[in-house]
């Protein structure tokens, strides 16, 4: 019913009041960084684009401590893993492309950029457009300096051949756990003279002692590749197809997850392909039965406050898809793991 006073009242409140002064209490602080100090929220369309539009620190790269960043948004421009479909090595464009309306994650109350120091460094350098061998090496030695630093990763590929550089890098002190969201486990052996290749990045991550076979976890597996996950199972892996997570229900996959990867240090690995195509049809290796979108933020909400010490979001090919709906879900994905960095249970912001 039409209520007079309750009208009055809200524009008294509103009409010309800033969002800053009469916004939830819990928002404030995070409209302030938005709009500034001259109060005007910055055009999406104008100046360079970044990951997650945090701010554009290339030169962080260049320097032993990172600029002091505690979490280092990266690029990593590389497909020369693929075994059909190319054109991953786009994604981090397509991603950075993407604009973000607000910053902050309310499933997870939380607005990340104001409990860290985070900026976009930029692409990983790599000596060669044409060698899959030195750029993983290349990915290694970048990753190896982030550690060091004592910053956290979290980066768009790229082929998933990107993470076992990544995880080695990462593992220097122990091995890690992962959360890994896919169509294909990926931990396929060599094919075609090479093991650096997108289907066999955990296979490599695990034999080099950088990955923690009983801590990790595929969910999403389905597709016609069940032939060539047999490493996944004699390792120890926990692997759900798409069937079980439909029969045991997200909060059950959650529960599970939580129980697989415990407390220690973990990464998460999200392939777009873990996605029904009909949400993220850009992407080399598309399988029809995929998660929602909704159903994978919903995953990834219920590792809040787990040990996460990084995370990837790979395999977006936007030139299989103008809509570019699959770089937008890529870039809300690569929000979701960014959100859950600094929640984690180990995690310290740095510098204030």
């Amino acid at each position: 019913m039409f209520d007079q006073a309750k009208l009055d009242a809200l524009r008294a409140k509103y009409e010309g009041a800033k969002e800053t002064e009469v916004a939830p209490e819990r928002f404030r602080e995070a409209l302030s960084r938005v709009l500034g100090s001259a109060y005007r929220r910055p055009m999406p369309y104008a100046g360079v684009p970044t990951l997650l539009d945090e701010p554009y620190r290339p030169d962080a790269a260049t320097l032993p401590d990172f600029a002091g960043l505690d979490i280092a948004l990266v690029g990593v421009p590389m497909d020369l893993g693929v075994t059909n479909r190319p054109g991953a090595r786009f994604g981090p464009r397509a991603v950075r492309e993407i604009e973000r309306i607000g910053p902050y994650n309310h499933a997870l109350a939380v607005t990340p950029r104001n409990l860290c120091n985070v900026g976009d460094v930029g692409d990983v350098p790599m000596r060669s457009r044409y060698s899959l061998d030195q750029s993983i090496e290349d990915i290694a030695l970048f990753y190896e300096r982030v550690r060091k630093a004592g910053v956290r990763p979290v980066s768009v590929g790229g082929d998933h051949s990107i993470t076992y550089p990544i995880l080695k890098a990462l593992s220097a002190e122990r091995p890690v756990g992962l959360v890994h969201i896919d169509a294909h486990c990926d931990t396929m052996g060599q094919i075609d003279g090479t093991k650096f290749h997108h289907g066999g990045p955990f296979r490599q991550a695990v034999l080099a002692g950088a990955l923690d076979p009983e801590r990790t976890i595929q969910i999403g597996i389905r597709g016609p590749a069940e032939i060539y996950w047999g490493f996944s199972y004699d390792s120890g892996m926990t692997v759900l197809h798409i069937e079980e997570v439909d029969r045991l229900g997200i909060a059950a996959v959650v529960e599970r997850t939580r129980a697989v990867v415990g407390d220690g240090p973990t990464y998460i690995s999200f392939d777009v392909d873990g996605l029904d195509p009909a949400y993220a049809p850009g992407t080399g290796t598309p399988e029809a039965g995929g998660l929602t979108p909704r159903e994978a933020q919903a995953i990834l909400h219920g590792l809040k406050g787990l040990d996460i010490i990084g995370g990837d979001v790979v395999e977006v090919a936007p030139q299989y898809d103008p809509t570019t709906n699959t770089a937008m879900v890529g870039a809300q994905m690569l929000f979701e793991i960014f959100s859950l960095v600094t929640l984690g249970l180990r995690f310290h912001r740095r510098t204030g």
